[in-house]
């Protein structure tokens, strides 16, 4: 199954491309995708800094994948995840992804240290 969702953030694209670039970061949010409470391991199988990255499940015979997709937009950057999966009630895929995206644009979320 496929579920894809999108937002506007107001962030610049090297901005969430150092938060989302993050191996630890990517298998949480892989085990959301799949329903799981503990990170699962992946692979990533696209990586174009500040437009593209994409994961997959690194589990013989698993089939999640998440994609990142950024583009310039006006005052942020337009943010569209695209995900396959498993999951029999793609309600909870779509929410794990929209909590991404809410993780992604928190104000709390800074990826450069202060000097």
């Amino acid at each position: 199954m496929e579920s894809k969702t999108k937002r506007t953030l107001v962030k610049s694209a090297p901005e969430l491309w150092e938060l989302a670039d993050e191996e630890d970061r990517m298998e949480i949010w892989m085990g959301e995708l799949v329903g799981s409470s503990r990170p699962i391991a992946i692979q990533v199988t696209d990586r174009d800094p500040e437009r593209v990255l994409a994961w997959r499940c690194a589990a013989p015979g698993a089939h999640a994948r998440i994609a990142i997709e950024l583009a310039d937009s006006g005052f942020g950057t337009a943010v569209k995840i695209t995900a396959q999966h498993s999951r029999i009630d793609p309600a909870a895929a779509i929410a794990a992804l929209e909590e991404l995206l809410d993780e992604l644009g928190s104000p709390e979320r800074r990826p450069f240290a202060p000097a």
